[in-house]
């Protein structure tokens, strides 16, 4: 069945799930402020650098008595920190329903060879959070960017726990509520919700995760990018402005510029709505159509940030191909880029539907898709 082209289009088909869409309000000549060509160390970059830390606080809400710190190496930086410094005083959990989390597992038992219970699902599932011993040190993601499968919440993880909890969070910070009194180590970065530059995370503690830092030495050595204390004592300038290596003061100015536009939108409730409208303009349209389908079974652990979708129409007879024409299809219209299904994940698409985003733009692509699928069936049964 041919359908016509839609007669509208985006107006910003940039739908990629890192580095992710601008802020709308995003512009060059608004980062002329940035302190260029200077020290990070200057008064002028270290005030910047605190100022991207406070306002994180401000819109995520982050408690007073937790620490906010920009490191190198985006989330991976990141969470590679926190395991590299934490893991190995007491027995983990590994938990992995997606390709990011499967990698934490392997650097924990592989490479850093810890006691370790391996807790994993499919593509599309979810650990069954009641199974998992949180007496243990516990490192998970909280959305998985690859399989669009998130936490619904964190009840299931207790107050009273003995380990520590180490969330990968950079695709569901700033666009879900994440509770902070259940995580002691949190990490993202600045390319995802807030549609910042890429190459530097941030690495958030709990009280719990300094009192292991100052009382723990891991077994194995610590390169210099991954150091936190010195003599037993946490580093605090890491986390007033003070970074472990030269940050990009321009990428600085942007995320600065992604925080202020969220303020003046109104924080965090507004970034998670714009959030929940897009994705449920998604869901809402693979509702109303037998072909295509949410990869998350569980519409409680469906992402609204990285949707994964799953074509599931029995005339395709090779899944990765006709995702891979459809993609490209709408591509090379300019209505919808970089929205394949990441390299490790089922066939399908993609979608990024985080705040940045704008629902209009989701709205005026969905018809193309349908467009293209229709499309892409009848080039492939001409060619049977």
């Amino acid at each position: 069945m041919t359908i016509d082209q839609p007669a509208t289009r985006p107006a910003n088909p940039r739908f990629s799930s890192g580095p992710c869409a601008k802020p709308p309000v995003f512009s060059l000549d608004k980062l002329s402020g940035a302190a260029l060509g200077r020290s990070h160390r200057a008064k002028i970059g270290k005030d910047k650098l605190k100022a991207a830390i406070e306002t994180t606080r401000e819109v995520l809400g982050v408690p007073a008595d937790y620490r906010i710190g920009i490191v190198p190496a985006s989330d991976t930086g990141a969470v590679e920190m926190a395991m590299w410094s934490l893991l190995g005083a007491r027995p983990a959990t590994m938990v992995a329903w997606e390709s990011f989390g499967a990698g934490w597992v392997t650097d924990a038992v592989k490479q850093l060879k810890i006691e370790a219970e391996v807790k994993t699902a499919e593509y599309g599932q979810i650990v069954d959070f009641a199974e998992v011993d949180f007496n243990t040190d516990v490192v998970f993601t909280w959305n998985g960017t690859t399989s669009g499968v998130r936490v619904p919440n964190g009840d299931l993880i207790p107050a009273d726990r003995e380990g520590l909890t180490i969330c990968d969070a950079t695709s569901a910070a700033f666009a879900q509520d994440l509770p902070w009194d259940k995580l002691d180590v949190t990490t993202f970065s600045w390319q995802k919700v807030m549609g910042g530059e890429a190459a530097h995370g941030m690495l958030i503690l709990s009280p719990r995760a300094v009192e292991r830092l100052e009382n723990y030495t891991p077994a194995w050595p610590l390169p210099k990018i991954f150091r936190l204390t010195k003599r037993g004592k946490l580093i605090e300038g890491i986390f007033v402005g003070e970074t472990i290596n030269t940050p990009s003061m321009l990428a600085v100015e942007d995320y600065l510029l992604a925080l202020d536009w969220a303020q003046a939108i109104g924080g965090l409730p507004t970034l998670m709505a714009r959030a929940d409208a897009n994705a449920q303009a998604i869901f809402d349209f693979c509702a109303e159509r037998d072909w295509i389908d949410n990869l998350a079974e569980d519409p409680a652990t469906r992402s609204n940030t990285s949707v994964c979708l799953k074509f599931t129409d029995d005339r395709i007879t090779d899944g990765a191909a006709f995702a891979k024409a459809v993609a490209k299809r709408l591509e090379a219209e300019g209505v919808a880029l970089d929205i394949g299904a990441y390299r490790d994940a089922p066939a399908g698409l993609r979608i990024w539907c985080g705040a940045t985003v704008e629902t209009a733009d989701i709205e005026a692509m969905l018809p193309w898709l349908d467009w293209a699928f229709h499309a892409e069936i009848d080039a492939q049964a001409q060619a049977a």
